[in-house]
């Protein structure tokens, strides 16, 4: 007796992989716990439709909401071996999708259930967390803005001040760069003031103090750093120049330049073995005293007066690049070209010159000296023109270099001041630079680890 059979083909990918993935994570049964749904919704629960969403994200790279349905249509047989036999493809249409983002956009549900899943995440990996990570990015986008958007107007970081964008906070794990808590801001907030809500966000999620926080020169505001004195957490931050200015920095380096003040010096043992200095610096102490929350909190801080050896060189080449472009430009103001104004007076070059060194930022490093030169032309008698006599003044630039300010900004060059509250047992000055720095990163050209985990770094980098 001939059977028919019926074959059908779908595409299994990597769907099983992810699904497996988030289901041990435990997100479909948070998920279902923290956003519990009305009572008429019908078929597959919320969290089952969150997951094999955010399956199709990852597998197909699309975060459109009307490609979902059909998606799963090709794939019902594999979607319910994993999930119900009662799975639908109208469990993923646009509106059911939409619904689930209503859902989601419920700020404390979300808060509780990226608290827990953090927590069991630390549980199941059994890690040992010591350092946080915490930066904050921005996203532009095309959308228009809307005054309860998240889309506004900013400080555009993307150097695209015409595209409305969103801030994204994220705090991680050093060095796995796990993620612990994230949060999404409307994009004019400024940078600062987000710090204190993160760390607390993060001290919820791990239940426990004494971690160092690691942070960039935003998170060096004063009632941030009191913030996690207050709380027996410890930060590692720059300062930048409206923490201490530029003659505060220049006190601190007049013994270093003086020969009075012995160096630390900071050593890296790179992948291939070879071992480098990549800075030096020393330390000094900072008592300060703030009042939080109505209580007055005082500690002595740690300041690490460091000089990076890389950023050093790279600053100076990219100092005497901007010299030469300067002096450049400024010789080329008087020659004549097609298309440009030709200057005349001598305002007009004052004008002209003072834009030049202020695009390339050396007004401080380039003295301008102009001279009016008065020349009398004579003219002859030409038809009923009578002989006349023409005065006309040209102006000539002369352009020196003041190498006295030089040599003194190139000693400024790489200099940069790291606070921290991290007894010295616990954090040493090298073990403060590299922590920050994070040079197996910077050899494998990806720049400073901020907050944000990179995926292409070697797993067993970390072991350092």
């Amino acid at each position: 007796m001939n059977q028919n059979l019926t074959i059908i083909n779908e595409r299994v990918d990597d769907i099983p992989l992810l699904l497996a993935q988030l289901k041990r994570m435990g997100v479909q049964e948070l998920l279902d716990k923290h956003f519990p749904t009305h009572g008429n919704w019908q078929g597959l629960s919320l969290g089952w439709v969150t997951i094999i969403w955010l399956g199709h994200i990852l597998s197909q790279k699309d975060h459109r909401l009307n490609q979902v349905q059909s998606w799963s249509e090709k794939r019902l047989k594999t979607l319910r071996n994993l999930s119900f036999d009662s799975l639908r493809a109208l469990d993923f249409s646009d509106d059911r999708l939409e619904g689930v983002l209503r859902y989601l956009s419920k700020d404390e549900s979300w808060f509780q259930f990226e608290q827990e899943l953090g927590g069991n995440l630390i549980q199941v990996y059994d890690l040992s967390p010591e350092r946080v990570r915490l930066d904050s990015t921005t996203a532009s986008s095309y959308c228009g803005v809307n005054e309860s958007g998240l889309f506004q107007w900013g400080h555009s970081k993307d150097h695209r001040p015409d595209l409305a964008q969103v801030k994204v906070m994220l705090s991680t794990l050093d060095p796995l760069a796990l993620p612990v808590a994230i949060e999404v801001l409307a994009g004019h907030k400024a940078d600062d003031p987000l710090y204190i809500p993160a760390i607390s966000r993060v001290r919820e999620t791990l239940a426990r103090t004494g971690l160092l926080y690691i942070g960039d020169c935003k998170m060096a505001a004063i009632k941030t750093r009191a913030y996690l004195v207050a709380s027996k957490d410890y930060y590692l931050c720059p300062l930048s120049t409206t923490h201490l200015a530029k003659e505060e920095l220049e006190r601190y380096l007049e013994p270093v330049w003086a020969g009075n003040k012995e160096l630390t010096s900071v050593e890296y043992t790179y992948s291939h073995g070879e071992t480098k200095e990549i800075a030096v610096g020393y330390e000094r102490s900072q008592p300060h005293t703030i009042i939080v929350d109505g209580v007055e909190v005082s500690w002595i801080e740690r300041q690490l007066v460091v000089r990076s050896q890389a950023v050093a060189v790279s600053a100076e080449k990219s100092l005497r690049t901007r010299l030469d472009k300067a002096q450049f430009a400024l010789a080329q103001l008087g020659k004549p070209c097609r298309g440009k104004k030709r200057l005349k007076s001598l305002l007009e070059w004052q004008e002209a010159a003072a834009a030049t060194l202020a695009r390339y930022r050396v007004s401080e490093l380039l003295q301008l000296d102009y001279h009016e030169i008065t020349k009398e032309h004579q003219l002859r008698r030409y038809g009923n023109r009578l002989a006349q006599s023409r005065v006309e003044k040209t102006v000539e630039l002369c352009v020196t270099l003041n190498e006295a300010v030089l040599a003194h900004q190139l000693r400024l060059l790489g200099w940069r001041v790291y606070v921290t509250n991290q007894p010295q047992e616990q954090l040493t000055l090298a073990q403060a630079v590299v922590a920050y720095r994070e040079e197996y990163l910077i050899e494998r050209g990806f720049g400073r680890l901020k907050g944000f985990p990179l995926s292409l770094t070697p797993m067993s980098d970390f072991s350092r």
